[in-house]
């Protein structure tokens, strides 16, 4: 079925009453007839027995997103940021090491240096071109991360030749797909990616009030590669000979929910299933709208500089071309003449929303330098893309034309 089908159709439940739509599970624990149904549910996964290891909404938002990224699989967690370490926590020990994407979101960066940082894990930061990549790769290196469009940078890797050469070397290409939004724009997997994850706050959501993650795969047998999935486990199972290419998701599984309690809300995981109905004519609206914006901002003298994957002297539009589709996104990134000062008397006259959201029906707008990537240093927010005039901006679903009042506005006070 197309995208826009599976987006309203697929992961509705059986339901005894023939609800049309998912019930809210709003259930701790879930009882069993006897001994024997108990020791056979937590031998084995199947069922369900504690909401921090299963619950019946969100593997109804699992399937659907499932089916819409043409996953195997999916784990469902907490936020975004709990996606991101839960898919790495699964393929990394002390020692290995991590090929990561300069221009990630601020979070992710904070994310591998901070906390797999303590953790006895080297990072290196390199452009997500085949070359670079290449360059670093070494038989300690357990993940290449990169993001689709990055954020903010809206740079675009090469999905196919990255695809390859992890393969090649056995080792997982993990691409955070948010800015894909659940696969209405993009499809690493398809591409030869082996992860990808997701902050569901975003274009999943679409109103932004509520959190959520997602870690999905695609059937591959790189997992055989790694010694957490082909040795015994304290049951004397090995993961691999279980499970087969689901083993990455049952100790993403294991480790994100069932030890580190990273647990989506089943209130939040409905509120997610409803939003995903409407994620496509959501995207090829801000799309639309989005590209007329950026081409509205290159003619302002204000305006010191502008990046669109839609635009087509824009960098990444030759790939953006090749790998996005329904549109180029609604994300966009645009330089104000006067540098921070600049930037700062633009926001201060801007009516429009300022927060750090994207992928929102609302248009949003916000500062990296001074926020997001705040606590980066200077030098790697230089590398990520990140300049202090520059500002991010969120093509909602407003009218264009109202969205350009509103920054010319803005513009006017800058001088």
């Amino acid at each position: 079925m197309d995208f826009s089908t599976l987006a309203v159709l697929s992961g509705i439940p059986d339901d005894p009453h023939h609800a049309v739509g998912v019930p809210i599970y709003a259930a701790a624990a879930y009882s069993f007839a006897s001994l024997e149904e108990g020791a056979h549910k937590f031998a084995t996964g199947e069922g369900y027995t504690y909401t921090r290891l299963q619950n019946p909404t969100v593997a109804a938002l699992e399937e659907r997103l499932s089916a819409l990224e043409e996953a195997i699989g999916a784990v469902c967690l907490a936020s975004g940021q709990a996606a991101s370490f839960a898919a790495l926590l699964a393929l990394v020990r002390s020692g290995d090491e991590i090929v990561a994407s300069p221009g990630l979101f601020g979070g992710t960066v904070g994310l591998l240096n901070q906390v797999f940082g303590l953790m006895g894990l080297k990072v290196h930061f390199v452009a997500p071109e085949v070359g670079a990549v290449r360059a670093v790769l070494n038989e300690r290196t357990r993940a290449v991360y990169t993001e689709v469009l990055g954020n903010p940078s809206l740079e675009l890797p090469d999905l196919e030749g990255l695809a390859r050469l992890c393969e090649a070397h056995g080792v997982a290409l993990i691409v955070d797909n948010t800015f894909g939004a659940v696969g209405a724009l993009a499809r690493p997997l398809e591409h030869g990616a082996h992860v990808v994850t997701h902050s569901l706050t975003k274009w999943a959501s679409g109103h932004g009030s509520i959190l959520g993650g997602a870690v999905l795969a695609r059937s591959s047998e790189i997992w055989r590669r790694y010694p957490q999935f082909t040795t015994p486990d304290a049951q004397g199972r090995v993961p691999w000979e279980a499970l087969g290419p689901r083993c990455f998701l049952e100790r993403v599984r294991q480790l994100g929910l069932s030890l580190g309690g990273m647990v989506l809300s089943p209130f939040n995981a409905y509120l997610l299933f409803q939003g995903i109905e409407t994620v496509e004519l959501r995207v090829e609206r801000s799309s639309k709208s989005a590209l007329e914006v950026a081409s509205w901002l290159q003619e302002q003298p204000q305006v010191a500089w502008v990046r669109y994957p839609g635009l087509k002297g824009d960098p990444a539009h030759a790939r953006a071309s090749q790998y996005l589709r329904g549109g180029f996104g609604s994300i966009l990134t645009f330089g104000v003449k006067g540098g921070l000062e600049g930037a700062s008397r633009f926001l201060a006259h801007l009516k429009l929303l300022q927060a750090p959201n994207v992928g929102d029906a609302r248009t949003l707008a916000v500062h990296p330098w001074t926020t997001t990537h705040s606590r980066i240093p200077e030098p790697a927010r230089l590398a990520a893309g990140v300049r202090p005039e520059m500002i991010r901006f969120s093509v909602g679903l407003e009218s264009p034309k109202d969205i350009q009042a509103r920054l010319a506005e803005a513009l006017a006070a800058v001088g």
